[in-house]
């Protein structure tokens, strides 16, 4: 079962890996994402941030929704890890168990606007959260677990 879906451009590493992990007490991290399932050297380093005693599966967005609707899944306390706004909306569309996004980390780009102070969105990032919001997901800001959960309406205001 899906315990957290988190956006954050980094993936994973340390404020990820051991303050989320250890504060869901998941079993299982699952890193969504296309270029970093096939970039050995990505790979590695996300292989490195992962804590010692929790598996870790690093996949493309299409096999980690695979993976997320396969039942064996249903038995195991997972932590999703995506790159986007796009990934999340997809996952939430077609993965099952997603209950809660949290938005950790967007940077800031060009024509991107500060919802918080680590995550910058523009009208598609917006677009995209909306529409998990619309499916019945709860959707949260917060860096850190013991940071104020602030809802995206609240943000959008």
């Amino acid at each position: 079962m899906v315990i957290l879906t988190r956006i954050d451009d980094r993936l994973l590493h340390g404020q990820v890996a051991f303050a989320w992990t250890k504060s869901l007490g998941v079993d299982a991290i699952l890193v969504a994402n296309d270029n970093a399932a096939t970039d050995p050297i990505t790979k590695m380093a996300i292989k490195m941030a992962a804590p010692n005693g929790v598996k870790l599966a690093i996949k493309t967005v299409k096999e980690g929704i695979e993976l997320l609707n396969n039942p064996k899944s249903e038995k195991v306390k997972i932590f999703v890890v995506v790159k986007n706004t796009e990934d999340a909306a997809l996952i939430a569309k077609e993965g099952k168990g997603i209950n809660l996004v949290n938005v950790g980390g967007i940077k800031k780009q060009e024509g991107k606007r500060m919802l918080t102070k680590a995550v910058f969105v523009d009208d598609k990032d917006i677009t995209n959260l909306r529409s998990i919001e619309e499916l019945g997901i709860e959707v949260e800001v917060r860096q850190v677990p013991t940071d104020a959960k602030k809802s995206l309406s609240e943000l959008l205001k």
